[in-house]
C-alpha cells in the first residue's frame, strides 16, 4: 500500500484506510471511501494540489490531506 499522495498521474487505485484523524471524515463526505477506484489526473505544478477523479467526478486535494489515504495500486494487465 502506499499514499495517494505518491501515486504519479495517470495511475489509478483502490482506497484501502485512512490515517487516524478528524479529516477522514471530510473525506468520506467527498465520496473518498474505502473500496473506491481513484484515478490521479493531474498534479499542480509545485505538486500541491492534486486532481483525482473518485466517485465519478474530479475532487482536487492538498498533498496534505492526500497523506491520510492509503491506497492499493491498480496494475495493468
Amino acid at each position: 500500500m502506499i499514499k495517494l499522495s505518491s501515486l504519479m498521474i495517470g495511475k489509478s487505485a483502490v482506497i484501502r484506510e485512512f490515517e487516524k484523524s478528524d479529516l477522514h471524515i471530510k473525506l468520506m463526505e467527498m465520496g473518498c471511501v474505502p473500496g473506491e477506484t481513484v484515478k490521479v489526473e493531474k498534479i499542480a505544478p509545485l505538486g500541491d494540489p492534486i486532481c483525482i477523479i473518485v466517485a465519478g467526478y474530479n475532487l482536487s486535494l492538498r498533498k496534505t490531506e492526500a497523506d491520510h489515504i492509503w491506497v492499493e495500486e491498480i496494475l495493468a494487465v
